[in-house]
């Protein structure tokens, strides 16, 4: 049995992308806490899991958008010095536009793709830091970088994501903690059921099996990326978008509004 590299918490792991993770990490050596809210779902997943790999298996059945079940997933972060690797994959997501959307929905949303995820990172942080090692992965979406694709909530809970995880890659450097952001296109799983598109309705062309889409975000963990889009075939695209973003700001903040806004014209005497 390969020898252990700790422990990995990953949320949503009863099925699509966080059961694979959870497959995947396993066989790499990971012990592993898996959180889900389907109870028999984990238990069957924990099962195989520690018949094909040897490793140890813990199973939380938790709703992350109630308080008292997300304190519970923070305390194990907090307590369980084992664990090395956070993967927040717990999310939901809507295909609706926003003025065909539930808001109560929408608040149950930005809850568990922005609360549960901030807590949770809140929670693994301070003790990856301290110990000088640890892994923290979110997952997001191409909607972060591109809100006008499906529902704006939606869009603008995974551009959260995406802000949150480049502000740790800031703050976390040199500490030993690395920070991933994931950011799936269409990927085969009961998300889009969910989100009300059924994935079947999707042209074939751009969706993504899960598992090619796991393997392919821990390639780029393994290649160092801190943002891994798996469907973006050109690595400069992303490149230049990135230096473009950062050639500009500290052009972002200044004592005067800009010359077009035309409010610093001299008037003549």
């Amino acid at each position: 049995m390969t020898q252990t590299k700790g422990t990995a918490l990953i949320t949503g792991a009863s099925t699509g992308i966080g059961a694979i993770y959870a497959d995947r990490l396993a066989k790499r050596g990971y012990d592993l806490v898996l959180v889900a809210r389907n109870r028999q779902r984990l238990a069957s997943l924990a099962r195989r899991l520690v018949n094909e790999t040897g490793r140890q298996v813990e199973t939380v059945e938790a709703d992350l958008t109630s308080s008292a079940d997300l304190q519970r997933v923070e305390q194990i972060l907090k307590d369980n010095a084992g664990i090395s690797m956070l993967v927040n994959n717990a999310g939901v997501g809507s295909a609706a536009p926003l003025v065909a959307s539930d808001v109560e929905k929408m608040s149950d949303m930005i809850r568990l793709n922005v609360g549960a995820l901030t807590r949770l990172t809140y929670a693994a942080a301070p003790g990856f830091v301290a110990r000088g090692h640890g892994t923290i992965i979110n997952i997001a979406s191409i909607v972060a970088i591109a809100p006008e694709v499906l529902n704006g909530v939606y869009g603008g809970t995974k551009a959260y994501v995406l802000a949150f995880s480049r502000s740790l890659v800031h703050e976390l450097a040199g500490k030993g903690v690395r920070v991933q952001a994931v950011l799936p296109g269409a990927t085969a799983t009961e998300f889009w059921d969910v989100a009300g598109t059924p994935v079947h309705q999707l042209p074939a062309a751009i969706v993504m099996s899960a598992d090619d889409m796991v393997d392919a975000a821990l390639a780029g963990l393994d290649l160092g990326e801190t943002v891994t889009i798996p469907s973006l075939a050109d690595k400069s695209e992303w490149d230049r978008h990135e230096t473009a973003r950062l050639a500009m700001t500290d052009k972002l903040s200044s004592a005067i509004p800009a010359p077009r806004y035309n409010l610093h014209t001299p008037v003549n005497a």
